[in-house]
């Protein structure tokens, strides 16, 4: 007999027992599709770094240079829109249907006023930044190009975030899914046409004048951009006209709540905090790679694209545990709140073991989807497989900090992130990089993942997340 996550809950709220069996597979029915729609967002990093790689090496560390502000500045948003999903959550697990269709409503307002801002400024200092990372001149105007393009589709990515997140809370995760393959789907597109110049092709045996805008690096940018639109457009359409406990058309208020004030400022200014943290980071390791050269540029971008094969299964599971330990904590449970969080975790590190056994074994191959360049692949495969050996605590702590985020304890995380990060990564890649160069960067990373995984495990054994107990 199947069970589904309203099901579970209502059983968790009835003090019942819930066995073995029904935790299993509400967990698989969350963790599959999210683990999919990780994959299908990773093909299409794999898609725009091979499409712009196959141009130059100069193309890709274009985009390496910025890369790091684009982790930066989306974070800091995912960050405040994840504490709108973990609200619906624990709302919806306490059966608060009301509340949770009201935090969905101010979230739409959230959305259009940040995500609006947030483009106007990405595009206001996308002429400066290139510059401000130390990027070579030659690199500047295509690196300035791409974030100008990128940060003006950011009020649909947010929306496309922030809904999805919000459907899966209310256990519908296979909608997502299908919506990351769209978008997938139409970045391949976009791309084929924008990136390239108008070219002759062979189909059928018959030679065919394929058009192209041949914008290269911009290209790629827009392209991703204008799937963005789309997946965003029709992610907000599904949630307005669907029915269930998130359905907006029932009666309600649009007016902003203290209480919705109250926990975005618990639980979403820590999480942005914790990205901007991470993120900045991210930023001066671009920084010190920049000063390593055109081909160190592009092994290190292209070794991040490749790496997300691996990890991406870890950030689908911490989705899942996310919605169910934040209905579990919503429902007054804390011991399916543990249940919840260390099946998950146990499930995360296994799978980012077993694709880390891969990465190590096909690092060379993985490189050569991006680039032809063989200095890249060489450098690229060496980091990897350094990176490889990190990737079942990298799991633990991505799967981890998702319970912990449920449970609304983003504080822990974010110091936890803070000390492993700025402590540990920043400062070894600072001492070992002169020295060793990229390797050296990306053994500072590998062992910081290991220690990050160790702190949040002896976090999560010691339990004091739980007490942070449920939002307003």
């Amino acid at each position: 007999m199947s069970i589904s996550l309203e099901q579970l809950s209502a059983q968790m709220r009835r003090g019942e027992q819930v066995p073995l069996r029904h935790t299993l597979q509400v967990v698989l029915t969350l963790s599959i599709p999210s683990i999919l729609q990780q994959i299908v967002v990773t093909a299409m990093e794999y898609i725009d770094a091979a499409m712009v790689g196959h141009i130059g090496a100069s193309a890709t560390a274009s985009i390496g240079i910025v890369s790091s502000s684009t982790w930066l500045l989306h974070g800091m948003l995912a960050g405040l829109y994840m504490s709108f999903a973990i609200q619906v959550a624990q709302y919806l697990g306490a059966d608060r249907q009301d509340d949770a269709r009201g935090v969905l409503r101010q979230s739409m307002i959230f959305n259009l006023v940040v995500g609006c801002a947030a483009a106007a400024f990405g595009i206001g200092i996308s002429r400066f930044l290139p510059g401000w990372l130390g990027a070579d001149p030659s690199l500047q105007a295509d690196a300035s190009a791409y974030f100008a393009i990128w940060s003006a589709s950011l009020p649909f990515a947010m929306a496309m975030g922030t809904y999805s997140s919000m459907l899966r809370s209310a256990g519908d995760a296979l909608t997502p899914g299908l919506i990351s393959v769209l978008t997938c789907v139409l970045d391949v597109i976009f791309n084929f046409f924008l990136i390239n110049p108008t070219r002759q092709m062979e189909l059928f045996g018959h030679g065919v004048t394929v058009w192209g805008a041949g914008l290269g690096v911009p290209g790629a940018a827009l392209g991703t951009a204008l799937a963005t639109i789309v997946s965003g457009v029709l992610t907000l359409a599904i949630l307005l006209l669907r029915d269930g406990p998130l359905c907006i058309r029932k009666p309600g208020s649009w007016r902003i709540t203290k209480a919705c004030l109250q926990n975005l400022w618990k639980v979403g200014a820590p999480l942005a905090a914790e990205r901007a943290a991470l993120s900045s980071a991210q930023v001066l390791l671009i920084r010190i790679v920049s000063g390593l050269g055109t081909t160190a540029i592009a092994a290190n971008s292209l070794g991040v694209s490749a790496e997300s094969l691996c990890y991406m299964a870890g950030y689908g599971i911490q989705d899942a545990t996310l919605a169910l330990v934040g209905q579990a904590v919503g429902a007054n449970r804390r011991d399916m709140a543990k249940r919840f969080s260390w099946l998950c975790t146990g499930m995360g590190v296994g799978i980012m073991a077993l694709t880390g056994v891969g990465m190590y074994i096909f690092a060379p191959q993985l490189m050569g989807i991006f680039t032809a360049d063989a200095a890249v692949i060489a450098l690229g495969a060496q980091v990897l497989r350094i990176e490889a050996l990190a990737e079942p605590m990298f799991g633990a702590s991505i799967v981890a900090s998702g319970a912990m985020q449920g449970a609304g304890d983003s504080t822990g995380c974010f110091v936890l992130n803070l000390v492993s990060m700025w402590g540990i990564r920043l400062t070894l890649a600072t001492l070992l990089a002169p020295r060793f160069g990229l390797v050296g960067v990306w053994f500072a990373m590998s062992f910081e993942l290991t220690m990050r995984g160790v702190l949040f495990l002896v976090r999560m054994a010691r339990g004091k997340w739980l007490d942070k107990g449920a939002l307003a």
